[in-house]
């Protein structure tokens, strides 16, 4: 059989992570076009499981070259985070004896995995930065106090928002350095001041210059 192809091979990955859970099958949800691709949507079903399908039967450069791809030559095909499950035979035999439920996402938490899995994985950091960032309404993260800032950055930022009539608390990221470093991660942002509103990232200085002078920032802040 001939290899797959790079480029086919970047989209099949993007298809098979297209949703935590994926299934490739003749046929859609509504209108299955084989008994294996019902059966596998039935188990499905009864597992109250959120999952997205793709019909190999619209597109046959994906399913021939998914055979390739997973080494595996039928379908139905389940994924789940990218990594095939099985077919039908597999799938069956899982949730017959009680441990496919173990490979999908727990139906309460339509995101993450069981919380079981997800725990050892919960950041302190980040936990500490989440509650700073939603501790008021509207937070600045700046170098120093509204009274005393110790840049020319979060001087220009205070004054554009009490001219705004803005309410907002603050942190001073100097005071802290595992704040300062960690939010520039957290938010994939690098510099200071950082302003954000109901928890969402809005910018630094330049970016909320622009929407102080074309009069948006309120409404981009959800407070208009």
């Amino acid at each position: 059989a001939a290899a797959v192809s790079a480029d086919l091979e970047t989209r099949l990955k993007e298809l098979v992570s297209a949703a935590l859970v994926m299934l490739f099958m003749k046929g859609s949800k509504t209108d299955p076009f084989c008994k294996f691709s019902r059966q596998m949507l039935e188990i499905l079903e009864k597992e109250k499981c959120e999952y997205a399908t793709f019909d190999i039967l619209q597109d046959e450069e994906v399913r021939a070259g998914l055979k390739e791809f997973s080494n595996w030559p039928t379908f139905p095909q389940l994924y789940v985070g990218g990594k095939l499950v099985g077919g039908v035979d597999i799938v069956k035999e899982m949730a017959e004896d009680g441990s496919l439920s173990d490979h999908l996402p727990d139906p309460s938490t339509s995101l993450d995995f069981k919380p079981l899995v997800a725990k050892p994985d919960v950041n302190p950091l980040h936990e500490k930065l989440k509650g700073l960032i939603t501790k008021e309404q509207v937070m600045l993260f700046m170098k120093g106090d509204p009274e005393g800032p110790k840049c020319g950055f979060s001087n220009t930022i205070v004054g554009l928002l009490r001219d705004q009539g803005i309410k907002f608390g603050y942190f001073d990221i100097l005071s802290d350095e595992e704040v300062r470093q960690g939010l520039k991660e957290y938010s994939n942002w690098p510099t200071f001041p950082q302003l954000y509103s109901n928890g969402q990232l809005v910018g630094g200085l330049d970016i909320i210059k622009e929407l102080v002078e074309t009069d948006s920032l309120k409404e981009e802040m959800g407070l208009a």
